[in-house]
């Protein structure tokens, strides 16, 4: 992982907490970057906005490459195998992060590469297979280097409070879908379309990451100080709702850990419910007349919406906005069932709304939740891990005919999501930080000091 050397002039130390923890303090983000830190969130948004926005190129081209080019077969399947792509990368990339044998930079670079390659050959390509098959490969590689890149960084600049950086991190996959919901872009030549997109998202990547940069090993800002109880109100709060993480853990430390897992099952949930919710959103809106394409509008707009939620989740507690984002996740598909049955179109758009808002959001939590509780040093490789959970349910939604026969039973398949949004709550109630003593667990010693001297 490339990080800083601070220059000669810039004082810093190492302390340590009751537990052991380090912390590098006395390093400045200005003093680090020659800039402020704001702009470790405004790239990473960028280049999330740039990789989302190629990715929906496809979903917009999709029909007309096979319309205009004679093109048969599905060509959903080849996207299943990109996000399987991206999965399959996200771990040892992280590890090589970690390593520093690839630089934030490089994955950056690498990841545009990948982009650029595999929408040429989606774009030029004369023959269907290698298309695909270039397209899956190369664009989702290098979507994954993108993705595990852009959600890990800010929260390394920012471990205090790093639920609002990170949540406006993830709030590019939705920012990135707003050119195509315009009419020109859509009805492009899909060729064309294609081609824009891959040089496009390729050069917002590339650019955005020339100016990365990791952070020291545990650097702390000057400001609040780690070991003791801040006096801003709202830096208090922070602390009490988010601790820091009682140590650093690699992935092989973490694994063992049930609360590894327990955050794979609930970004599973979550990401299975808001992709099925989706789907059956648009299938409801053609049952009520409804065009389908006002739908994403308001995906995009919920989607976008997780920056605020993942601002709040500071204070009120990422745990507890977690849940918040699960039961409401888990509400407006079920919501979905009442619009069909009283045929409110507003009510439709509201869930729909909602279902992007706690997808998202539940991807950006579930993120920072693994740095508050594994560490920010090995943070690439956990969270390698835990992407994997929200690729799996695209890849399947994409490439197998989930979708369809949950379009063909939309109820039963509603109320599945539902109840699947509430499960993801309850499992977001034990999500506990490895190696924290609660106070309800501190017993009172039994022989007090003064006792035993008496």
């Amino acid at each position: 992982m490339e990080t800083i050397d601070p220059p000669a002039s810039v004082l810093c130390r190492e302390v340590r907490d009751r537990r052991g923890r380090v912390y590098r303090v006395g390093e400045s983000d200005v003093e680090l970057l020659g800039r402020g830190r704001i702009w470790m969130v405004v790239l990473p948004w960028v280049g999330m906005a740039g990789i989302s926005g190629a990715a929906y190129a496809f979903v917009a081209a999709q029909a007309g490459l096979r319309a205009a080019h004679q093109w048969g077969g599905d060509l959903y399947w080849p996207a299943g195998l990109w996000a399987l792509a991206q999965a399959a990368v996200a771990v040892p990339a992280g590890r090589l992060r970690e390593s520093g044998r690839l630089p934030a930079r490089t994955a950056m670079t690498t990841g545009a590469l990948g982009t650029l390659a595999g929408y040429l050959a989606l774009a030029l390509a004369p023959g269907l297979g290698p298309a695909r098959l270039a397209f899956a490969l190369c664009a989702g590689a290098g979507a994954g280097l993108v993705h595990a890149t852009c959600l890990t960084l800010p929260g390394r600049w920012w471990p205090e409070r790093r639920g609002g950086p990170t949540g406006l991190v993830a709030s590019g996959l939705a920012v990135g879908a707003v050119p195509f919901l315009l009419r020109p872009v859509a009805d492009a030549e899909p060729r064309v379309l294609l081609a824009a997109a891959g040089v496009a998202g390729s050069l917002a990547v590339a650019g955005a990451g020339r100016l990365f940069r990791d952070p020291p090993r545990n650097w702390w800002p000057p400001r609040p100080d780690p070991l003791s109880v801040p006096p801003d109100p709202v830096a208090r709060r922070a602390r009490d709702k988010n601790p820091p993480a009682v140590r650093h853990l690699t992935l092989q430390q973490a694994a063992p850990s049930p609360v590894l897992w327990l955050m794979w099952l609930c970004l599973l949930g979550a990401a299975g419910v808001t992709v099925l919710g989706l789907v059956l959103q648009v299938r409801y809106a053609q049952q009520l007349d409804i065009n389908p394409e006002s739908v994403w509008p308001a995906a995009v707009a919920g989607g976008a919406a997780a920056a605020v939620a993942g601002a709040l989740s500071d204070r009120s507690g990422r745990r507890t906005a977690l849940i918040a984002a699960c039961l409401l996740l888990g509400a407006a598909q079920f919501g979905v069932l009442i619009a069909a049955r009283t045929g409110s179109g507003v009510t439709l758009l509201g869930c729909t709304a909602a279902t992007a808002t706690a997808g998202v959001t539940a991807l950006a939590l579930v993120t920072a939740l693994a740095a508050d509780h594994f560490g920010e040093n090995h943070h690439a490789s956990v969270h390698g891990l835990l992407i994997g959970a929200w690729l799996l349910p695209v890849a399947a939604g994409c490439g197998t005919d989930a979708a369809g026969y949950a379009a063909r039973h939309p109820h039963a398949a509603s109320l599945l999501a539902g109840c699947t949004g509430l499960a993801c709550a309850a499992l977001a109630l034990f999500l506990k930080a490895p190696g924290r003593l609660s106070v309800r667990r501190i017993v009172p010693n039994p022989h007090p000091l003064g006792e035993e001297m008496a």
